[in-house]
C-alpha cells in the first residue's frame, strides 16, 4: 500500500454515491491524505447519515450539485443507469479545470449518457476500478479494496494528458494498477470476465431455489459442495446488476451466445461419455485458475482466502 502524502493531491474531492466503492475511496483518501476536503453526496438521507456517523467525509449533501461545487476531483459512484441524471444535475456546478470520473462497470453507455452534459473546460475521464465484494453500502467499504487491482480508463479523444496522469496518480495512490483501452473493448472484456459470471451465478441460484425435487433446506444444508460460491456473486447489488445488463446488452448477449455454444458442446461430451474431452477442458480451466493466482489477483488459500481477508478487515 502506498505511503500517505505529506501534502494532499487534491484540495477538494467530491464523492457522488457512497456505497461499497465510494466509501472505500473515502477511506483511502483519508488514510493516504489524497484530498484535503471530502464532500459526500447521496440521495438517501439514511445512507448520508450513516456516512456521517462513520466519519467518511467532511461535508455531506443530499444534492450532488452542492457537493461538487469547487471540487477539483469528482468521482461518480452510482448505478450506471443513473449516470445521465447525475451528469445533468452536477454539470452547472462543476468548476473549470475539475476532473470528473466514474466507476461504472460499462463504459460506452456511461459516456453516451454523461458526455453531452459536461461543460467545456471540465476533464471527463471515464474509469472503472475492477474491485468489489458482494456487499454494499457505506459500511461495506475498506481502504485496501483497490490494492493490486486494475483501474481501467477509457479516455475520450482530446483528453488532457496532465489530467489523465493526475487521475492515474490518484488511483495508483489508492493501490491500483492502471490500464487504458477504448470503451467498446472494455465493455466486451468485462462482459466475459465479470458480467457473464454474475449472470450465470444469478441463474444457477435461481434454478436451485426453484427445483421442486430439492427442498430449500437441502440447498442451504449442502451448499459447501459448490453452490455456496455461486451465492456470493448472486448476493451482489441487484440495482447495479440490473443496470449492467441493460447498459451492456450487446456485449453480454454476444458472450451469452458463446457460452451457450460451449455449454452445448459440454452437454454433448457428457451425453456420449467423451472422457478425454472432459478431462482436457477441466485441465485447461484449472490452469487458468493457477494463472490468476500467479498474477496476484487471487490467493491460493482455503476458502479462496476469504477468512484471512475477513480477519484483516
Amino acid at each position: 500500500m502506498p505511503e500517505p502524502l505529506s501534502e494532499p493531491l487534491f484540495e477538494k474531492i467530491a464523492l457522488v454515491g457512497i456505497g461499497l466503492i465510494g466509501s472505500s475511496v473515502a477511506r483511502i483518501i483519508r488514510k493516504n491524505n489524497l484530498g484535503r476536503h471530502i464532500a459526500i453526496a447521496t440521495r438517501s438521507l439514511e445512507t448520508l447519515e450513516r456516512a456521517k456517523q462513520l466519519g467518511l467525509g467532511d461535508s455531506y449533501f443530499a444534492q450532488a450539485a452542492e457537493a461538487v461545487c469547487d471540487a477539483d476531483l469528482v468521482i461518480v459512484s452510482v448505478p450506471v443507469g443513473a449516470s445521465q441524471a447525475i451528469a445533468k444535475e452536477i454539470a452547472p456546478a462543476l468548476k473549470k479545470g475539475a476532473i470528473l470520473t466514474d466507476v461504472g462497470s460499462t463504459k460506452s453507455s456511461v459516456i453516451a449518457q454523461m458526455q453531452p452534459h459536461i461543460p467545456e473546460g471540465v476533464h471527463f475521464i471515464p474509469g472503472h476500478p475492477l474491485a468489489g465484494t458482494e456487499k454494499s453500502g457505506p459500511d461495506a467499504g475498506f481502504a485496501e479494496l483497490f490494492e493490486n487491482r486494475w483501474c481501467i480508463f477509457t479516455p475520450l479523444p482530446g483528453t488532457d494528458p496532465q489530467a489523465l496522469e493526475k487521475l492515474s496518480q490518484f488511483w495508483r495512490l489508492c493501490g491500483a494498477n492502471i490500464e487504458i483501452m477504448d470503451a467498446d473493448h472494455h465493455d466486451r472484456t468485462l462482459a466475459i470476465v465479470s458480467h457473464l459470471p454474475h449472470i450465470i451465478a444469478y441463474n444457477i441460484v435461481g434454478t436451485a431455489s426453484d427445483l421442486e425435487t430439492v427442498t430449500q433446506s437441502e440447498v442451504i444444508k449442502y451448499s459447501a459442495s459448490g453452490f455456496r460460491d455461486f451465492t456470493r456473486l448472486a448476493a451482489s447489488d441487484p440495482t447495479m446488476w440490473r443496470d449492467v445488463c441493460l447498459h451492456n446488452k450487446d456485449a453480454i448477449l454476444e458472450m451469452l451466445a458463446r457460452f451457450s455454444e460451449d455449454l452445448a458442446s459440454l452437454q454433448k461430451a457428457i451425453r456420449w461419455g467423451d472422457g478425454d474431452k472432459l478431462f482436457d477442458l477441466f485441465t485447461h480451466t484449472r490452469a487458468i485458475r493457477r494463472s490468476i493466482i500467479e498474477a496476484g489477483q487471487e490467493v491460493d488459500a482455503p476458502n479462496f482466502g476469504r477468512q484471512a481477508v475477513e480477519h484483516q478487515k
